[in-house]
């Protein structure tokens, strides 16, 4: 598995405007019971991922205009994977906020746990 990919695939979900294509990117990231972990939140499963998602993207992409880039350097531990990425506006390279990602990932390389930290 290739770390920084998988930290790159995690935030193009997250920027993605496809209704469609997030659904996909979703399936194609997390287990189908997958967690995610945000503050005092969680979510379980692809719908409530989603929907966590899309609450992300329009806060942040869409209605500010913004997107997230993966920041390189992903680690892994046993089977966690950390990564740390960063919000700017879409036109620019000034970061404006930046998280810490652990992330839970199973043998076949798919997320079971999701840690976010923000700000990190």
């Amino acid at each position: 598995m290739n770390l920084n990919e998988l930290a790159d695939r995690y935030v193009a979900v997250w920027n993605e405007r496809d209704s469609e294509k997030r659904k996909r990117q979703v399936a194609e990231l997390w287990i189908p019971q997958g967690e995610h972990y945000v503050e005092s939140r969680k979510v379980v499963g692809h719908d409530a991922l989603e929907l966590r998602i899309i609450e992300s993207h329009n806060e942040f992409v869409r209605d500010a205009g913004n997107r997230f880039r993966a920041v390189p350097g992903a680690r892994r531990e046993g089977n966690v994977v950390a990564f740390y990425w960063e919000m700017l506006p879409a036109n620019a390279d000034t970061v404006l906020g930046k998280g810490l990602e652990f992330v839970v990932v199973s043998d076949a390389g798919k997320i079971v746990q999701d840690y976010q930290f923000y700000p990190a």
